[in-house]
């Protein structure tokens, strides 16, 4: 694999700057802290974002729920009442809704903090997810998962009422575990495991060991003659795994291949780090483009963390990619809380500013933080 990822990104030494001191729990708890104040002190408004403001004003879509699930991890690693009680507020707010298209991966993710609120023995309400869920099981789409432009203006793809593009896989399947878990009904991870395993199948390239966003990039390069693999898209996929990963019961058989498939992605990401800690936007242009951007490595520095931490990674071969991942989101934090250099909505590698922030930024790097908490207990 590495020799395969040498030949592709050229002569680039990933590890070239010194080993990084090992980082400090408070550091982390300083982090979090900040970045949670900031954020949860600045949902009246949003003219702080540069793009996609009403998509990012929405209670139950996509954006703020990224935001929530860190929220909520970093509640359960700080055991921090203030926190809980944000996502309890931000529940009740919703009515416990999802959003309004149910069958839609997006407006599934925000599902992920009120079944973790359940889980914990809040006064959560889990009646409007099963119902959702239900809906789907009582006739399950079949579409294929080929991505072309939805003409009715519903989703972006006529594919996405199945999980057809990759960022989907962060969004919807930790809630169908999750489900299954509160309820003890197996059909709610059954159907997960064949969705999720579906797009796995269609989506992974095999070589390279990382996703395509959607089917729309299986034959795009970019300007230097690389596959097109999406920094935060592949993110959303490796953040996700962990979460799934809890949310699974420790003797079921396709454990294992979640798995393998963790450690495959582990792999690649390790040897296509930047020196400067920051995975590129366009994963496989990594010697072109230096510029930092912190969503994608927020998700990725957690998953890796997660891993070592758990003994599912050796630390003596990833310790280092986590201290630098790590060490490029505390840069990327002003003095505020506030996340910078967070790529805008998009579904591929774009342009991004030190100034840009977005919510699902400051999720990623709780996320991190929540890791980073007790990274040498």
């Amino acid at each position: 694999m590495k020799t395969l990822l040498t030949a592709l990104l050229g002569t680039l030494v990933f590890a070239s700057c010194a080993h990084q001191p090992s980082v400090l729990p408070q550091q982390a708890r300083s982090i979090g802290d900040k970045v949670a104040g900031w954020q949860l002190s600045h949902m009246d408004r949003f003219d702080y974002v540069r793009t996609f403001r009403d998509q990012t004003q929405q209670g139950t879509g996509w954006i703020q729920a990224a935001f929530y699930i860190g929220l909520t991890r970093w509640a359960d690693a700080t055991n921090d009442p203030r926190y809980a009680s944000a996502a309890l507020d931000k529940a009740e707010k919703n009515e416990w809704q999802l959003g309004p298209l149910y069958w839609h991966a997006d407006d599934q993710a925000i599902a992920q903090m009120y079944l973790f609120l359940a889980e914990r023995g809040n006064d959560a309400r889990a009646g409007p997810v099963v119902e959702a869920f239900d809906r789907i099981l009582f006739s399950p789409p079949v579409n294929s998962l080929e991505f072309r432009p939805d003409d009715t203006w519903q989703s972006e793809g006529t594919c996405q009422r199945r999980w057809c593009w990759c960022d989907a896989l962060f969004m919807a399947p930790p809630a169908w575990a999750m489900l299954s878990n509160l309820t003890g009904d197996a059909k709610y991870r059954d159907y997960m495991l064949q969705e999720y395993f579906a797009t796995k199948d269609y989506l992974y390239d095999e070589e390279v060991r990382l996703f395509y966003r959607d089917s729309r990039f299986f034959r795009q390069r970019t300007a230097f003659g690389n596959k097109v693999f999406w920094s935060r898209g592949n993110g959303w996929v490796f953040a996700g795994l962990p979460l799934l990963l809890e949310a699974m019961p420790a003797e079921h058989p396709r454990r294992k291949e979640l798995l393998r498939l963790y450690r495959e992605m582990a792999a690649t990401f390790r040897d296509i780090q930047h020196a400067n800690g920051y995975w590129a936007s366009s994963l496989l242009d990594v010697q072109h483009d230096p510029l930092p951007e912190t969503s994608g490595t927020a998700f990725i520095t957690f998953g890796l963390a997660w891993g070592v931490k758990r003994n599912v990674l050796p630390r003596e071969d990833y310790e280092h990619a986590v201290e630098k991942g790590w060490s490029a989101l505390v840069r990327a934090v002003d003095g505020q809380g506030r996340p910078g250099w967070v790529q805008q909505v998009g579904n591929a590698p774009d342009e991004v500013r030190a100034s840009d922030t977005q919510l699902y930024g400051s999720g990623a790097i709780l996320l991190a933080a929540s890791e980073m908490l007790r990274w040498k207990y």
